[in-house]
């Protein structure tokens, strides 16, 4: 009896003293985050920017006392760019990790896995780089809110540009249009909206393929595309796939028949493209690194200033997201006095805010981030290599007011009863619940 008695000492001691462990091994001065972004795959070289500036963000939140006086601690994890891998981070990241938030993407497939595992845990989820007007459209529920702007916003300034510079350019006649398209919701939703906005809707007349995530080779489809004569080819590609079909259409010639856009680009899309691919290319961006500059927005400057000092290269829009996200997170925190969810929601919600460049906020109805966009040409070649880096690739030639480019609620409430969805986003949570 004394010899069970003794084993049960035993055991009872080392279970106590696990828990006082446990219980003190959590360090109530810390608040963990997660980033879930691409540390590899096709769309690693935008998560590598995001998880720069989250860093440099970091830093500067801690050196100012950290959230609610706990420093920030980062908890990393790569999706893949893959749903299924996301969906599995983010539940491992609220449930092991215990992160109130997470942001991230690159892509948005894993942007709207990541943000119903929110919904079910009752946590947040920023996108910082999540094109698809799915996000916080038909997939948008009151935990997910998009910083970047959207592929309906980027369609509607680019094809505001291209409709008349081309029609210049062919005097009057309308272009026809060739589409090469991701096959996943942001490549789907892009190609329809650039289709709306031009009047290419006729597939037959401007016809498109779709091609899959982590394509090595576009030279067959874009055979298709000079066979097709079409004056506008529309690459709805991004990361590696659309720096590898860049180059091709450059080296097979394609480039000398037809205008290249690429609706949604990002610095280091047109690097890895390189100087001579990218010139004369047309796209949209919400941000690039010379805006502050050319507009004096001074954080924007800081901030630029700031990582190009300790990566000796200029920040993409990838990574203006990501820091803008986390200084908005505090923020949201701090105006909420609380870690809590639901308070945190509730401040975000039609708050207007200064990130890196003019004002923008977060609309209520949609967590949209409603902002200034803007139409891009790449610079001549020679230009570009001018640079110390050779990153300046962008001239603004087109911007719009994020008034006109969003999708308007009627708009927004016609796609969601399209699809069955509800037509306010705390029906949504309601219903989630």
């Amino acid at each position: 009896m004394k010899k069970a008695w003794g084993f049960f000492s035993f055991f009872l001691s080392v279970f106590l003293f696990g828990s006082v462990v446990g219980s003190f091994g959590a360090d109530a001065g810390i608040v963990k985050i997660g980033l879930n972004h691409p540390e590899t795959g096709p769309y690693a070289k935008q998560g590598l920017d995001q998880r720069r500036a989250a860093d440099l963000a970091v830093e500067e939140i801690n050196a100012a006392g950290g959230i609610l006086g706990k420093k920030v601690q980062l908890v990393y994890r790569d999706t893949k760019s893959n749903a299924k891998v996301a969906k599995e981070n983010a539940i491992e990241l609220y449930d092991k990790e215990g992160v109130p938030m997470i942001f991230g993407g690159s892509s948005s497939a894993v942007a709207i896995a990541t943000g119903k595992v929110a919904l079910q845990k009752n946590k947040i989820f920023f996108g910082t780089l999540t094109y698809s007007t799915e996000t916080t459209g038909e997939e948008g529920h009151r935990h997910i809110f998009r910083e970047c702007y959207d592929s309906y916003m980027a369609a509607k300034v680019v094809s505001d540009y291209i409709t008349k510079t081309m029609a210049a350019t062919l005097q009057g006649l309308a272009p026809k249009f060739f589409y090469i398209t991701a096959d996943y919701t942001w490549g789907w939703t892009t190609e329809d909206s650039i289709r709306k906005f031009t009047g290419t809707t006729d597939k037959n007349e401007h016809r498109g393929v779709l091609t899959r995530l982590g394509s090595d080779d576009f030279s067959k489809v874009l055979g298709i595309a000079k066979e097709a004569k079409a004056d506008v080819l529309v690459l709805v590609l991004f990361g590696r796939d659309m720096e590898i079909a860049a180059k091709q259409a450059y080296e097979t010639g394609l480039k000398k028949t037809m205008q290249l856009i690429v609706p949604n680009l990002t610095l280091d899309m047109a690097e890895g493209a390189g100087p001579e691919a990218m010139e004369g290319v047309i796209g949209a961006m919400p941000w690039t690194w010379r805006l502050p500059f050319a507009d004096n927005y001074g954080k924007g400057i800081e901030f630029v200033k700031k990582f190009e000092e300790k990566h000796k290269r200029y920040p993409s829009t990838s990574g203006a997201s990501a820091y803008v996200i986390l200084h908005q997170y505090k923020e949201a925190v701090e105006r909420a006095k609380t870690f809590d969810t639901k308070a945190v929601i509730k401040t975000l919600e039609g708050h207007k805010y200064t990130g890196l460049k003019d004002e923008q906020y977060w609309r209520a109805w949609d967590h949209q981030s409603v902002q200034t966009v803007y139409a891009v040409k790449c610079k001549p070649a020679a230009e570009v290599k001018k640079d110390k880096y050779q990153q300046d690739y962008f001239e603004i030639v087109n911007s719009m007011n994020g008034e006109t480019a969003a999708i308007s609620s009627k708009e927004w409430s016609e796609n969601r009863t399209r699809v069955g969805m509800p037509t306010s986003l705390e029906e949504h949570l309601e219903a989630g619940q």
